[in-house]
């Protein structure tokens, strides 16, 4: 059975049921669109699992008017901002700005395999787009929805987002030529 067939069939499983497929469909994907808004593992971990949390609270008044992929990044999306709105996480960025901490003994496996790729440049030049930009152009290059998709997520004009991408791509050139990448 495909991963399609699999997701129209979700509606017929019980919800804890339906809550491991989807976390084992886009567990890691979710992750990493979190850590892209929060640039954190252990604050992405967290995000992610409120994220799984608050699906299968709401998974009842799902109505389809989306795809579940989408109404998942949709949530991902809102959790992160709200995090980066929060004072919790205000309080630990300038924490950590004016009281380093120390170096840690180790490195997670997905940050080593981050580092060693041959993006990493690129990466880290997005990474360091505002993000409103960074947004659009990671949900539009990376993940691959359409700017009518993103616009259902984020509530934000089909306009507006054509303007982000254009400049996005813009300020990630500028960006990316300092940091010595080569186009």
């Amino acid at each position: 059975m495909n991963t399609v067939d699999e997701e129209l069939d979700w509606r017929s499983e019980s919800n804890e049921d339906a809550i491991v497929f989807f976390m084992r469909q886009y567990g890691e994907e979710i992750k990493r669109l979190v850590f892209t808004f929060v640039k954190n593992w252990e604050h992405a971990e967290d995000i992610t699992q409120d994220v799984f949390v608050t699906l299968y609270t709401k998974l009842d008044t799902f109505r389809g008017d989306s795809a579940v992929r989408s109404w998942i990044y949709s949530i991902a999306i809102n959790r992160s901002k709200d995090f980066l709105k929060s004072w919790h996480y205000r309080k630990i960025a300038f924490t950590d700005k004016w009281l380093p901490l120390a170096a840690s003994s180790g490195t997670s496996v997905e940050e080593d395999v981050i580092t060693q790729t041959d993006n990493k440049m690129l990466s880290d030049s997005v990474l360091q787009l505002p993000l409103k930009y960074r947004e659009v152009i990671l949900l539009y290059y990376y993940k691959q929805f359409s700017i009518k998709e993103i616009s259902d997520m984020t509530e934000i004009s089909e306009a507006t987002l054509k303007t982000r991408l254009i400049r996005g791509r813009s300020k990630l050139q500028e960006i990316f030529m300092k940091n010595g990448g080569q186009l």
